[in-house]
């Protein structure tokens, strides 16, 4: 795996989102679906159930991935998992 950093940005979102590093880093590490949004940035993203209950949200990761080590730039929770599931990947 390459290694890669969370930027400050992506630390406060995922406190702020009431997110674990553990959920990112399981998210970057296994994610269900992967494509570059842009030239240098990809999006990584699962479903994950949380709170204890079975109701699931998606939980998405943005990265730069052109620089060394990558950085990981923010992250965020949904539960509009349609909006953004790629059925084409």
């Amino acid at each position: 795996m390459t290694s890669y950093v969370f930027t400050e940005h992506a630390r406060f979102e995922i406190k702020r989102r009431a997110l674990s590093e553990a959920i990112v880093v399981g998210v970057i590490e296994n994610p269900e679906q992967q494509w570059e949004v842009r030239n240098g940035r990809s999006v990584m993203q699962s479903r994950i159930s949380m709170y204890g209950t079975e109701k699931q949200y998606l939980v998405r990761v943005f990265m730069d991935i052109d620089r060394h080590p990558q950085e990981v730039v923010t992250v965020y929770k949904t539960s509009k998992i349609e909006k953004y599931w790629r059925e084409d990947l």
